[in-house]
């Protein structure tokens, strides 16, 4: 799992952990892209990963798609993913929280070597914003959930991958 603030360098790290795995890894990209900024910024990661990569896009479920044993998966990035559950499950954070898992839960069924990118979203005040701190709520817990079955942990600051857990 690979933790941190928008735009701290999460994703290179977590790339650079992919292809020092695989030759070939997988990209699950989670992002719904709404507006023409979103759009710009995936085709700023598809150009940056190059053709090293299977890109899978699932926004939401992905009981359809097929893993190979020891497949190298990264997933970018679990937030967006909360976000599009949370959404999907029209706010119930319970709801949502348990299809994460059950998503994540499939992926280590299929004995996948899972990265994990998320964003630490909870290090500043209490939102005014009751949506918001559902949020906030939901992605705490997902990220206490899949910090507890990893073997490791980073938090990347400015760039900087620092380890916070290791099983190793």
């Amino acid at each position: 799992m690979i933790t941190g603030g928008q735009r701290s360098g999460k994703s290179v790290f977590a790339e650079n952990i992919a292809l020092d795995m695989s030759t070939h890894p997988t990209y699950l990209a989670t992002s719904k892209v709404f507006d023409e900024e979103m759009r710009r910024r995936v085709e700023i990661h598809q150009k940056r990963r190059g053709s090293y990569w299977r890109n899978i896009e699932a926004p939401l479920s992905i009981e359809a798609l097929s893993f190979s044993y020891n497949e190298v998966v990264l997933v970018d990035c679990l937030t967006l993913w909360a976000t599009n559950w949370m959404f999907e499950k029209n706010e119930d954070i319970d709801k949502a929280l348990c299809a994460l898992k059950f998503q994540l839960k499939l992926l280590k069924d299929a004995g996948v070597i899972l990265i994990v990118v998320t964003n630490e979203i909870g290090l500043g005040g209490i939102s005014s914003n009751t949506m918001q701190r559902k949020f906030t709520d939901l992605q705490g817990l997902i990220n206490q959930y899949v910090s507890s079955i990893a073997d490791e942990v980073y938090m990347v600051i400015s760039g900087i991958p620092v380890k916070i857990k290791s099983q190793r």
